[in-house]
């Protein structure tokens, strides 16, 4: 009988041994399994923890749930023995029915799809990731009434956190970020303050929009590539254009640290920023499905 434990926080030990297991997962397919969220919870008490057990003790597989959502990965080498079925069968029993059940499956996979819909999931919501060179960016600039400068951790915290919560009021996770939040990212080593831009008004510095940047680091055989990690406008304080500018903005930043590419993750449904993304000229990478079954 396979061995399904929960907590709350793990242990340095455990949260190594996740990190490994993840690591197994995506040499073996090719796609990592757990996104920024799923790793930054393994430090925290935000999610709900579940570690499965291969009779030699070794961790076999790993889910965790923020709220109803949450991701699972099962050891390659522990597949296909009921592992990530005790997974799935310990986090609904977590939720007591209590809502639906949502996990991702990264990179689309029919591997992934069919264990879901086995289990009774079915595909509720896609999450591309787009790339485009940094080569021959679009001139875009900003309204006149805007200037843009670096995010003062601190300073600009309560600001930022408030037109976040607006720009994504209708997001499911973006726009629930709280200072909790922000802090984690402060203490991420790819976090760099020069590269969160913030588009404010000259007058009173008034906050109107933002572009977060990130860089992640050459890993393998893949090169350092940037990622327009969070843009937004404040719909209450809108200037036409900022957005794209913003974009642009953004990019000539990370193109100005060396980097050829640059990344972002945009959900299939919002029709309004993948037109923006287009225009700019991001293309489809890669899929992220979201899989749901019902309480």
């Amino acid at each position: 009988m396979t061995d399904v434990r929960s907590t709350d926080r793990l242990t340095p030990a455990e949260a190594a041994a996740v990190l490994a297991l993840a690591a197994a997962a995506d040499e073996a397919d090719g796609v990592q399994p757990l996104s920024e969220d799923g790793v930054l919870g393994l430090r925290g008490d935000a999610h709900r923890h579940l570690l499965s057990t291969a009779d030699d003790g070794d961790l076999a597989g790993y889910a965790y749930l923020s709220g109803t959502s949450g991701e699972l990965v099962v050891h390659p080498k522990h597949r296909l023995r009921g592992h990530g079925t005790a997974l799935l069968a310990a986090a609904g029993a977590l939720l007591g029915g209590d809502g639906g059940l949502q996990f991702w499956a990264h990179g689309d996979e029919p591997a992934a799809r069919a264990f879901a819909e086995k289990a009774g999931f079915t595909r509720s919501r896609v999450l591309w990731q787009m790339r485009r060179p940094l080569a021959d960016l679009p001139d875009v600039p900003l309204p006149a009434d805007v200037r843009v400068r670096a995010f003062v951790p601190g300073q600009d915290d309560a600001a930022w956190l408030g037109v976040n919560s607006r720009a994504f009021a209708h997001h499911p996770e973006q726009g629930r970020w709280a200072e909790g939040d922000l802090r984690l990212r402060f203490a991420e080593p790819w976090f760099d303050p020069a590269g969160f831009l913030l588009a404010v008004d000259p007058a009173d510095d008034h906050l109107l929009g933002f572009h977060w940047t990130k860089v992640h680091p050459a890993e393998g055989g893949e090169p350092a590539i940037g990622e327009i990690y969070v843009l937004g406008v404040d719909p209450g304080g809108h200037r036409r254009g900022l957005g794209a500018a913003l974009s642009v903005a953004g990019l000539r930043h990370l193109g100005g640290r060396g980097l050829s590419h640059a990344l972002l993750y945009v959900d299939e449904s919002n029709t309004a920023a993948v037109a923006l993304y287009r225009r700019l000229g991001f293309e489809i990478h890669s899929t992220d499905v979201q899989y749901t079954r019902a309480s």
